[in-house]
């Protein structure tokens, strides 16, 4: 593995974004979104996606210049058309704009037509939450995950985050797959070349496999509770917005689509703030006083645990697989970039 500084990676992932056709503007949205799940441990959705972002430009599957769009509006509701921009630009615009309508009506709902794959949706919870609101995201995509009982991709691993501030503390942020892991964690145990646990996913026969090479599909988190909650987020990320996503895939139609929704509960419209985050404190110094189970050290809040991977990290530098670095410095030597010195080494 090779580990680089916090910064530099971001720079030299804005430079390789932007060699492959995002705008500057684009590109460092972009690269701040994977840097910072890197940055908190999530490297499964972080710069190892580069590379396939740069070919879905290639492909036209995302649209690096397309400039969002509200196209109704209703109330606290609002429908943007992304165009199929970069997910970061998409559920960014989206997120501030459920901030905006939270604003004058108490709460925000923005769904996002048409956006691309959105990384860690943490991030976008985490927007609402610094603005003092609670965020709530759901994105959704097509078929990666088996629909429990059925031996195919049915329905797709559609995520959810929900982020809370605590004044001066860090935010309470959950961050989960409907899947087992997700698909993000599959490519990073190819690019380490390492196996996947039991339970995480299938092959092409349907068969239980711990080849990261040979997981054709995901399995769903609690089985019927996992695909369940997958369902209704496409319920409620697509046909709600008149975009549908699985029905028309497993019929054979348009794959490749993706919905979000940015959802922003503005705290003041409840009550007290001062109020809420107070008991959310006492809520989590409660928890965390806890027994520990045999062999935990500590509790943690969700997300605890990216911010301590964070605060270390950014002393540290960001480890990288060794794939992960071969394929960025091919990407670096394309484009003429010069590598980190981490990625200068023969991969």
């Amino acid at each position: 593995m090779a580990c680089i500084d916090l910064e530099t990676l971001k720079a030299f992932s804005v430079s390789l974004l932007a060699a492959g056709g995002f705008p500057s503007p684009r590109a460092k949205e972009v690269a701040d979104l994977l840097v910072w799940a890197n940055a908190r441990g999530m490297d499964s959705h972080g710069v190892l996606r580069i590379p396939r972002y740069i070919e879905m430009v290639e492909e036209g599957v995302i649209v690096p210049d397309a400039q969002p769009e509200i196209i109704h509006r209703a109330g606290a509701i609002a429908i943007q058309e992304s165009g199929r921009a970069p997910g970061a630009t998409a559920m960014c615009a989206a997120m501030d704009e459920a901030v905006a309508i939270a604003g004058t009506h108490g709460i925000g709902w923005c769904s996002a037509r048409n956006i691309t794959h959105a990384g860690a949706i943490g991030y976008y919870a985490m927007r609402a939450a610094l603005a003092g609101h609670v965020g709530i995201v759901m994105t959704a995509s097509g078929p990666l995950m088996a629909y429990h009982g059925a031996a195919v991709a049915s329905v797709s691993t559609n995520p959810l985050a929900i982020a809370a501030p605590v004044g001066f503390g860090d935010p309470i942020i959950l961050d989960m797959s409907t899947s087992n892991v997700a698909l993000g964690k599959i490519m990073a145990a190819r690019d380490a070349g390492t196996p996947v646990p039991e339970g995480w996913g299938i092959d092409k026969d349907g068969q239980a496999t711990t080849n990261a090479a040979e997981v054709a599909t995901l399995l769903p988190l609690g089985g019927p509770k996992g695909s369940g909650l997958s369902f209704m987020i496409e319920v409620l990320a697509s046909l709600l917005c008149a975009n549908a996503i699985i029905a028309p895939a497993l019929r054979g139609g348009e794959a490749g689509r993706m919905n979000g929704i940015a959802l922003a509960l503005n705290i003041a419209a409840f009550g007290s703030r001062a109020g809420f985050e107070e008991d959310l404190r006492q809520l989590a110094s409660t928890i965390r006083a806890l027994p520990p189970a045999s062999g935990v050290d500590a509790i943690l809040m969700p997300g605890e645990r990216g911010f301590r991977t964070e605060a270390d990290r950014a002393l540290r530098g960001i480890p990288l697989a060794r794939g992960t670095c071969k394929r960025l410095a091919s990407l670096a030597d394309r484009f003429g970039i010069a590598r980190p010195a981490a990625l200068r080494a023969d991969l």
